[in-house]
């Protein structure tokens, strides 16, 4: 049995993966639900994966999978199995310690061997923004650039770490993982919704997230407000 606000949520996003396959976002679940703060829409989202409704995908920035739906919204189609989940695509991360770096090829690299990975969407390297988009298009990277484990890219967009490297406009190439070493450049996922590239550190139960730019502060959050999202092993830049 669900309560009218869970009910209210698992409608709200239902509906929106039905009309437009865009995740809503948690001020927008916020305020269709008309809640004071986000940590009302995170209780709700638990209780109802709790109670096998909606699941989290791992190792994507607000992705949910809709695994049914109560007889109320629909009735019979949980049991005769015709509900569809609708998936919310999210951006996978990862980063590790000195990206390789890689120049676009040429056409004379065309022999070449080379792997083709997605490109899941843009991370920020700045002030963290919405980093949960659809797959734009894949590119290819060398096979000992992504030797080992699963693997994705995201385009940079900010300049909060230009000291280790990395500019706006490059692409990252990342691995999937979700623990990281103090000083490993990771992309981070902030309160479940929002993505930034940055050099993971502890400070005592802590986790700072430093940029590598003077310009920028080193940010603290509490250990159950971050999650490693992957680690940075490769770089793209395109002159």
């Amino acid at each position: 049995m669900l309560t009218r606000k869970q009910h209210e949520l698992l409608l709200f996003i239902h509906e929106r993966l039905k009309e437009s396959g865009i995740p809503p976002s948690f001020d927008e679940m916020k305020e269709a639900l008309d809640l004071a703060s986000k940590s009302g829409i995170h209780r709700l989202i638990t209780a109802l994966e709790e109670r096998g409704f909606i699941r989290r995908l791992p190792n994507r920035a607000r992705a949910l999978e809709v695994l049914r739906l109560p007889d109320s919204i629909a009735p019979g189609l949980n049991a005769a199995k015709k509900f569809s989940p609708a998936v919310i695509q999210g951006s996978l991360g990862r980063p590790a310690k000195e990206p390789q770096r890689l120049q676009a090829p040429s056409n004379d690299d065309d022999a070449v061997a080379s792997v083709s990975i997605p490109v899941m969407g843009r991370i920020a390297a700045g002030v963290p923004i919405d980093a949960i988009q659809h797959r734009t298009h894949s590119i290819s990277v060398p096979p000992d650039m992504i030797a080992g484990g699963e693997h994705y890219a995201l385009e940079v967009k900010g300049d909060s770490m230009i000291e280790a490297g990395i500019f706006d406009g490059d692409t990252v190439i990342i691995r999937n993982a979700n623990t990281a070493n103090p000083g490993e450049i990771v992309v981070a996922l902030v309160d479940e919704e929002e993505a930034t590239l940055k050099r993971f550190r502890r400070k005592g139960a802590s986790i700072a997230l430093e940029a590598a730019n003077p310009a920028y502060e080193t940010r603290i959050f509490g250990p159950d407000r971050v999650k490693v999202q992957g680690k940075l092993v490769g770089l793209i830049r395109r002159y």
